[in-house]
């Protein structure tokens, strides 16, 4: 998840109320992402991540969006803490699971689809957040071995129950999305969009707007290649490709002219990318990390930045769709992305 320069303009608007697809629940734009919170871009502070959190809410945002596999489960017990005096009912829970952990290593190393293993999963999270329910419940990535149709009707049975309120996907192709669809109503797809990650637009985008399915997008600043603070680029620079070598150079390159209309929007580079995935429907929403308060009141502060089709236009001519270089992974995790194939 990215992670937002902090520097931002004072003046803050309240958050947009936006749907998520015809069944999903009314969360504000954009969200929160916790990732960071847990270690994923160094070392990160507790105390530090409550006040994140809390800041988020106070502010008036309500999605929080987490892992299972975060911290291998620190980031669910830490999210719990944050809720322990807030009132349930006013945030909205949503919860990626099915990647696998090893000892020693922070990375999944495999997905887990199995529908014996959903409601397993998501009884540790229940434990974890302190909750009897989750609001959006969703397989990380999709499991190359288990049907879609068989995590999916497994995950309707907990909504039956009582114990999930809504089904997500996540980073799934247009197909799956399609068989998923068939089984339960589901309420929105997290994938990566944002200016330099715009190919879910050919058939992906298409096919949630057909089916009523939101868009909760991810990676915004493109891993904090837009506006980012450059939390975690000596770790990003070892694997992944876009921050590696020439690719990094053209890159930097292509986003730089961004930042004349970013200051003529009295607004930092990262809030106009955040502004322009806000722009791209009322169907999306943009989830960003942040890990302390400033970067919280910046992302806050995004849903002030307004985009005209003028503004929208000459973005396009700037950062044209396909101009940037690299994968946004590395070879063995785009090989997990059904979305990429």
């Amino acid at each position: 998840m990215d992670i937002i320069d902090p520097t931002t303009p004072t003046d803050l608007r309240p958050l947009a109320q936006r749907t998520l697809g015809r069944s999903g629940p009314a969360v504000p734009s954009p969200g929160l992402g916790l990732m960071g919170l847990s270690g994923a871009y160094g070392h990160s502070d507790d105390e530090e991540g409550l006040r994140v959190i809390h800041a988020y809410l106070d502010a008036g945002g309500t999605l929080l969006d987490t892992g299972d596999f975060y911290g291998a489960g620190h980031n669910e017990m830490l999210l719990g803490r944050a809720l322990a005096e807030r009132d349930r009912d006013q945030v909205v829970l949503s919860v990626k699971f099915g990647a696998r952990l090893t000892p020693g290593s922070p990375m999944p190393s495999g997905l887990d689809g199995r529908p014996a293993s959903v409601g397993n999963a998501l009884a540790y999270t229940l434990r974890r957040l302190g909750t009897d329910h989750v609001d959006i419940y969703r397989p990380a990535r999709l499991d190359p071995d288990v049907p879609i149709e068989e995590t999916v009707g497994a995950i309707a049975e907990l909504v039956t129950a009582g114990y999930v309120r809504h089904i997500g996907l996540s980073e799934v192709g247009a197909d799956t999305i399609r068989r998923a669809a068939a089984v339960a109503p589901i309420s929105d797809l997290q994938i990566e969009y944002s200016l330099l990650s715009r190919d879910m637009e050919d058939d992906i985008l298409p096919t949630c707007r057909e089916l009523g399915i939101g868009v909760t997008a991810y990676g915004v600043l493109a891993k904090g290649l837009i506006g980012g603070s450059g939390a975690g680029d000596a770790l990003l620079a070892t694997a992944f490709p876009r921050f590696q070598g020439a690719n990094r150079e053209h890159n930097d390159a292509l986003i730089a002219p961004l930042r004349e209309l970013a200051e003529a929007k009295g607004a930092t580079l990262a809030q106009l990318a955040m502004a322009w995935v806000a722009a791209r429907g009322g169907d999306i929403v943009p989830i960003v990390g942040a890990r302390r308060l400033a970067q919280v009141e910046s992302l806050i502060g995004s849903a002030g930045v307004v985009l005209d089709a003028a503004d929208l236009a000459r973005i396009d001519g700037l950062v044209p769709r396909g101009s940037v270089r690299g994968d946004r992974y590395p070879a063995a995790a785009m090989a997990d992305l059904d979305s990429e194939r």
